[in-house]
């Protein structure tokens, strides 16, 4: 090497150049050949930058490329051998990878891997831009009947004039035929005004703060009890079951699973009632469509004094039934009168049964007379209305209801005037027509067709508190709340007559009442008994068959003057005093 490089440096000009011309020569057609290739490539980039940017053949591209890395990888995962699986990184939205959350898949996987990351990158990429806006939540607004209805054109017509019976009657209602009904329930729910999220407190420790409360209710403060009038979007309010897992569970009103669980079946309507203490017999309902009976859930719920009355009395199946009704048996109650446990049911049926949409209430003594889907249809859904009450069918003022409250020893006197006292000082006023178009202030509360939405579900826990709070006579309370709320929404209570109420519910008698009736004699062996005859007649008549006197004997005079009046006054009396709720 050192000579070779010695021999090229000593050798002659001519021969030094002469290798050097050939060296030049050769650079210079390397050095070309280069230059043409060059041309070639800027040609090309050329070309593809002025190619690609339209759309098919942009495509086109990206087609090809995709097709290139999808088999390269499709061929780069099935030549690994022996090899359990291939540990790909998941990438993050902005392109990042996340090494800490790597996910394993085998060989056969990564097809599936591969169409899971093509699938969210299109999403991530085009969502933004082909994503259209939700559409506005749908809901029911109510309906007109067709022309030609008869219900269309239906009037009250005027009372009969009977003055043997002056007190409170039913009197007719149009209804739409079963099936006709049953076609015109709501696909949507009714809007709720201002209030769209309602939740409820629950408490372990509560202690009592005020006045008024219970375990059960919660002791919330007058301070949360105005904030509870103020109604928001979003609101959390005390509504019963303020200890436990879930209503009917560890709450104090406790229920078995077995009811629990049948009550989150029931998703559409439910008709309910209750009896303690034994007070009152079941009533089992008539003219119920084949259509409710299968839909529409029926629950009685009971103490366990009631539950045990039944099981001696009554046919209680294996399932817990008597005719339509589930007999649900509640274990602990959560206080000590009975009248105020059974305001749990009646005004929180929403939260016993989360997932139903409307229920009807019924009070124990009770008999359900007309097809459920008809009663909604009649008195909510026609009238787009979601909370119908009737009307006490006789006074209309809150003053008025407390002072009868009071005369007929519903409630402890002091109790009620301390309730009548504390609306007043918050602005209770005596009904007057410049309170129209409400045309009451006093329900007759023994039914409530009620639709589960929020705003109607803020009214019921709103009218449980005052009654949890003050006393459990909820015709007092119930203008309070609903005013209150009328103040802040647009929202109404659909109050109908007291008439119409009774046609689609017969009140019964007390179980008390119907033991002390002599029981009927048996059918064939009804006998008349006649009074005996005066001495004197019985001295005329010496000698007549006792044929003839007989026959003359069916003859009684009827009473007549103050008798008869101050009789028939004291059914009236008597028959007034069971029609006070």
């Amino acid at each position: 090497m050192i000579s070779g490089s010695l021999g090229l440096r000593s050798g002659s000009y001519g021969s030094l150049q002469l290798q050097s011309n050939q060296e030049v020569q050769s650079s210079l057609v390397v050095v070309r050949k280069p230059q043409k290739m060059y041309k070639e490539k800027e040609g090309l980039v050329h070309w593809f930058f002025k190619v690609a940017p339209r759309r098919k053949v942009g495509m086109l591209l990206l087609c090809a490329i995709s097709a290139v890395v999808f088999g390269w990888v499709l061929y780069f995962g099935k030549g690994i051998d022996g090899q359990q699986g291939v540990q790909i990184p998941s990438l993050g939205l902005n392109g990042t990878s996340e090494l800490g959350t790597h996910s394993y898949f085998s060989p056969n996987n990564v097809d599936q891997y591969i169409h899971m990351e093509l699938n969210s990158s299109v999403q991530s990429d085009f969502g933004r831009f082909m994503s259209k806006p939700s559409p506005p939540p749908v809901y029911f607004k109510g309906y007109t009947l067709p022309p030609g209805n008869p219900c269309e054109s239906f009037t009250l017509p005027p009372p009969p004039a009977d003055k043997k019976r002056i007190g409170p009657r039913p009197c007719p209602v149009c209804y739409l035929p079963v099936e006709e009904a049953i076609s015109l329930m709501p696909n949507a729910p009714s809007f709720s005004p201002v209030i769209q999220n309602l939740t409820y407190i629950t408490e372990e420790n509560s202690t009592r703060s005020e006045f008024g409360g219970s375990e059960f209710g919660g002791y919330p403060t007058l301070k949360q009890r105005i904030n509870s009038y103020d109604i928001r979007e979003s609101m959390s309010i005390h509504c019963g079951f303020v200890r436990g897992i879930k209503p009917g569970r560890q709450t104090g009103f406790d229920l078995d699973d077995s009811d629990l669980f049948e009550m989150d079946r029931c998703q559409g309507i439910v008709v309910a009632s209750a009896i303690f203490g034994a007070y009152d017999l079941i009533q089992q309902p008539k003219n119920i469509s084949e259509t409710a009976k299968k839909n529409v859930c029926f629950f009685m719920f009971v103490d366990e004094e009631t539950y045990r009355f039944m099981t001696k009395s009554s046919e209680l199946n294996s399932s817990k039934n008597i005719g339509l009704w589930r007999i649900v048996v509640i274990h602990s109650l959560p206080y000590h009168d009975p009248r105020r446990t059974g305001k749990v049911p009646k005004l929180l049926l929403h939260r016993l049964f989360p997932n139903a949409r409307y229920s009807l209430w019924i009070d124990g003594k009770l008999e359900l007379v007309v097809d459920p889907y008809q009663i909604l249809e009649r008195f909510l859904w026609r009238k787009n209305a979601s909370f119908a009450i009737s009307r006490h069918y006789r006074r209309f003022d809150v003053f008025v209801e407390a002072e009868a409250n009071k005369a007929a020893a519903k409630y402890d006197n002091a109790s009620i005037d301390f309730q009548v006292d504390f609306y007043r000082r918050e602005g209770l006023t005596p009904y007057s027509e410049a309170k129209l178009p409400i045309t009451s202030d006093v329900p007759e509360g023994c039914v409530i067709i009620k639709e589960h939405i929020p705003i109607a579900n803020l009214f019921s826990c709103l009218w449980f508190n005052e009654v949890d709070r003050f006393t459990p006579r909820d015709q007092i309370s119930f203008s309070t709340v609903r005013d209150k709320i009328m103040s802040k929404t647009n929202w109404t209570v659909n109050m109908f007559l007291d008439c119409e109420r009774r046609n689609f519910v017969v009140q019964g008698y007390h179980r008390d009442v119907l033991e002390h009736w002599a029981p009927p004699p048996p059918p064939g062996v009804i006998s008349i008994s006649h009074p005996p005859l005066p001495a004197a007649e019985n001295k005329k008549l010496h000698g007549v068959s006792r044929d003839i006197v007989a026959a003359n004997a069916t003859k009684v005079p009827s009473r007549r003057g103050k008798d008869r009046s101050g009789s028939r006054r004291h059914r009236k009396v008597t028959a007034g005093s069971r029609d006070i709720n």
